[in-house]
């Protein structure tokens, strides 16, 4: 279980309690979001690629590249079984990202997607600076759901009906633009990004606010009315994200 003061006001979530929803229904990057990182040099031919929380492996598997060496690192164990049941030939590791007891000067790139704000900043920075290669590259990345969607903003009331602590954003948007090093670039960019019914449902339950914190008796209310509120919208619908993409060029 995890905590942090600044996060839902202190309350307990264990990613690991979503990894089955997490590997089926968190799969929703974008293209442009791959297309993107290549061109910043990710899994390019002949490099090497931390992914740190990198959950259930979607970054290391959609950008996977058998002439690059990718190594995945997340703190629960549960999430990490699930990744490597995706791709054999990435390394997973089970590690505070933190800490990964990786070598020096080991990675051109190294990625973090979702789940910088978890971290503890200063212990971060000075590991990223130990594990990127001179001239290496750091990228933040943080998808969210716009407030102005019907759907996403009904869903994130419900949540809170069930979960009054829980905030959706966590300070992502405005970690992004965070001057971790020298010469942040950032990038944001609008996507509609398709679901069913049953997809969104389930996007929904691999958010920290459902599964990773709420009671056994909370997450089956919540997900009964979250079914049924879903009912009253199209088999399929698009819900509206933003994308940032925050880049560093460590020296």
């Amino acid at each position: 279980m995890l905590s942090k003061k600044n996060i839902d006001g202190g309350k307990a979530f264990d990613w690991g309690f979503t990894s089955q929803q997490y590997a089926a229904y968190r799969d929703i990057y974008p293209s442009e979001l791959y297309e993107r990182l290549r061109r910043l040099g990710v899994a390019k031919d002949g490099t090497t690629w931390l992914d740190i929380g990198t959950g259930t492996g979607i970054l290391p598997q959609n950008l996977y590249n058998p002439n690059a060496k990718i190594t995945g690192v997340d703190i629960s164990e549960e999430q990490i079984r699930y990744a490597k049941q995706q791709n054999g030939n990435i390394s997973y590791i089970v590690s505070p990202a933190e800490n990964t007891c990786l070598p020096d000067n080991s990675f051109d790139s190294i990625t973090a997607a979702q789940c910088f704000w978890y971290f503890d900043r200063e212990a971060m920075k000075k590991e990223i600076k130990r594990l990127l290669k001179p001239g290496g590259k750091f990228i933040k990345i943080y998808l969210t759901w716009l407030k102005e969607d019907e759907i996403a903003a009904k869903s994130t009331a419900l949540v809170k009906e069930f979960n009054n602590v829980w905030s959706a954003e966590a300070s992502g948007s405005k970690d992004m633009y965070d001057d971790l090093f020298e010469g942040r670039v950032t990038e944001a960019f609008y996507c509609d990004i398709p679901f069913t019914r049953e997809s969104w449902h389930g996007r929904m339950c691999a958010c920290r606010g459902t599964l990773a914190s709420m009671n056994g008796e909370q997450f089956e209310k919540w997900s009964a009315a979250h079914k049924e509120m879903l009912s009253a919208y199209p088999e399929k619908f698009t819900v509206k994200h933003m994308v940032y993409i925050t880049y560093f060029t460590v020296k």
